[in-house]
């Protein structure tokens, strides 16, 4: 596996990597989630042109048979949040599942922010669904009190709300770097 920026043209396989994840929401009863739409292309492009954009592929570099590169399994999209790497989307397509995939994008961005000078990641998530709070309590993040929260993420949490994402338990999380 690598992780490395994505080309423009990989952009459509980050909604493809995004789409065949949610599949895993019916499972949990959350279809809604599953049916939402992926970011756009051009807000996939915002992130990056501004360097906030990471793929896993399959292999560890170099071009596939047919000299394309090698398929992309997951991708990480990040934001800047109260002076914090925010994970604003994590998707790893259920083919390269449990596999260490996620957790080597969130390692990624973690030394992105120990690198820059950033003291923390967090996030906002389920609480319940297995991949999501409990997974990210595994990879280091903790589980923030309402007091702990801060404006900008505060804010995220209203955006998410307003989008009708409180309809199932939410948490935000953190973990320091």
């Amino acid at each position: 596996m690598r992780i490395r920026p994505p080309h423009p043209a990989e952009l459509p396989l980050l909604q493809d990597v995004e789409r065949a994840a949610g599949e895993r929401f019916r499972e949990v009863g959350m279809a809604e989630i599953a049916a939402d739409e992926p970011l756009p292309l051009d807000e996939l492009e915002e992130y990056r042109r501004a360097g906030r954009a990471w793929v896993a592929t399959a292999e560890a570099g170099g071009r596939d048979v047919a000299g394309s590169p090698p398929a992309v399994v997951a991708y990480l999209l990040a934001d800047r949040v109260d002076g914090n790497l925010h994970v604003e989307q994590v998707s790893v397509h259920p083919a390269a599942a449990r596999r260490g995939v996620g957790r080597a994008l969130l390692e990624h961005l973690a030394s992105a922010a120990r690198a820059a000078g950033v003291p923390a990641l967090t996030l906002t998530t389920f609480a319940d669904v297995p991949w999501n709070a409990p997974y990210y309590e595994r990879c280091g993040f903790r589980r923030l009190a309402d007091d702990e929260i801060t404006p900008e993420l505060r804010a995220v949490r209203e955006r998410e709300a307003a989008h009708g994402l409180d309809r199932w338990p939410r948490v935000c999380m953190r973990r320091e770097v």
